[in-house]
């Protein structure tokens, strides 16, 4: 049998979590800069990390844009990313509500092609109710029909991807078939929010298509993410949260949708402050706080993420709870917004509090401390069920990214629970995930 190793992704958002990490850097600007994110793709590479993770972002409104943001496209900056590598992973968000399932499938089949297998999609249904006017919508569609088109889009996703064999492309030059026609499909879906018929026009890849992954955390996210997801993304800000919610996917994918659960896995945020010392670390992280936005900023950001009039909230006092436990309570995000009251609920903590501890309302769990404090916690959620792997938030580039793997990545070598080289040259393999079938003719 062999041996379970953690999986872990770089978060690579805008070079970095904290909000006011730019001001740091030589390059303000370098967000911007294709020769940046070749260079933090390497790195990842240099630490064995499995992917490098791009989210996509719709609906800004114009405070977005007070600190970096995802401005290139993930599938352009992967692809170069693709370019500079040769084993690190490539996951690109996508959005089922705003993008058509074929234009999802062909990117990802595309970025897949050019980097040889290592491609993924974080499908989302999208929470901003901006979104719709940036596509000439009216509204915003609500969360079931978001839900609802987004688990026929995987499907049809699906379809379009299987429906060549591996082994469809023949080549053939001195009896000219290119082809084996017989072993390609044509797909002709019609269903309540799609309708696709087409041949396919991708064949697949060294690691037959991309891996699929997804981050709803509500009832809807929870089942899509059963029936669909290689790997999910979470925020779990504390062990038994994390071991609820991963028992409750792995559950849902064996008993609703026939899956094994092993091939589902776990990856929450993490957000590691590293320092040699503790000391050194909480001044880097007050360091980091204090170039944040202002806290009207930060205060606005935070209602938003957990779906509350920002007046509700009161920076000594917790969280409104009457508004939060009434039915019309809608965060945009359940996953995010769920994990951080349930930290203020069961450590009593404050507004002021929340603010402290995620800089400006961020919604993934914040650890400080030396390599070895943060690698006991990555540990506990590993060897309790918690967690598969991390999705990891540097705070800052470059360095923060460069802690993680100079120091966080060796101590979790020593303790036999990351890898010490590449297992496969696809994302696919790395993962330990199966080589996916092709669809029934």
């Amino acid at each position: 049998m062999s041996t379970r190793r953690l999986h872990l992704n770089v978060n690579a958002n805008a070079l970095g979590r904290a909000p006011g990490g730019w001001r740091l850097r030589d390059d303000p600007l370098g967000f911007l800069d294709i020769d940046e994110w070749e260079n933090l793709g390497r790195t990842a590479e240099r630490g064995l990390l499995d992917a490098v993770f791009l989210a996509e972002t719709l609906g800004f409104s114009q405070q977005d844009f007070t600190r970096p943001w995802n401005a290139i496209d993930p599938f352009v900056v992967l692809t170069a990313i693709a370019r500079a590598t040769t084993h690190v992973g490539l996951v690109a968000t996508v959005s089922s509500t705003y993008r058509h399932p074929y234009h999802i499938a062909r990117l990802g089949s595309s970025l897949d092609l050019v980097s040889g297998g290592r491609a993924a999609i974080n499908v989302v249904t999208t929470q901003s109710p901006r979104a719709g006017a940036q596509f000439g919508l009216d509204a915003h569609p609500d969360r079931d029909a978001r839900y609802g088109r987004a688990d026929e889009a995987i499907s049809v996703i699906r379809a379009l991807w299987e429906s060549w064999d591996p082994d469809a492309l023949v080549g053939d030059k001195a009896s000219g078939e290119l082809t084996d026609l017989a072993k390609v499909r044509e797909v002709d879906h019609v269903g309540e929010h799609l309708r696709v018929t087409t041949w396919y026009q991708v064949p697949r890849s060294p690691q037959g298509h991309p891996v699929v992954l997804q981050a709803g955390a509500s009832e809807q996210g929870i089942d899509l993410a059963a029936k669909y997801a290689d790997a999910v993304f979470c925020a779990a800000h504390n062990l038994r949260q994390g071991k609820d919610f991963a028992a409750k996917v792995k559950a849902r994918a064996r008993d609703v949708h026939g899956r094994d659960p092993d091939d589902v896995l776990i990856l929450p945020g993490l957000w590691p402050v590293i320092g040699s010392t503790e000391a050194e670390a909480r001044e880097r992280r007050d360091l980091l706080a204090g170039l944040s936005t202002d806290t009207t900023d930060a205060l606005t950001s935070l209602a938003a993420q957990l779906g509350l009039p920002v007046d509700s909230l009161e920076l000594d006092r917790q969280p409104p709870w009457d508004l939060i436990n009434s039915p019309d309570w809608k965060p945009s995000s359940y996953g995010f917004a769920n994990s951080v009251l349930h930290s203020a609920r069961h450590e009593n903590l404050t507004v002021r509090d929340l603010l402290d501890r995620h800089i400006a309302g961020g919604g993934h769990r914040m650890v400080v401390g030396t390599p070895e404090q943060i690698a006991d916690e990555m540990e506990a959620y590993f060897t309790e069920g918690a967690a598969d792997g991390f999705n990891l938030n540097h705070d800052l580039y470059p360095d923060g990214l460069d802690l993680i793997v100079d120091h966080l990545v060796p101590e979790l070598q020593r303790r036999g629970i990351f890898r010490k080289e590449y297992e496969a040259t696809t994302l696919r393999g790395n993962l330990g995930l199966p080589f996916p079938a092709a669809a029934a003719v």
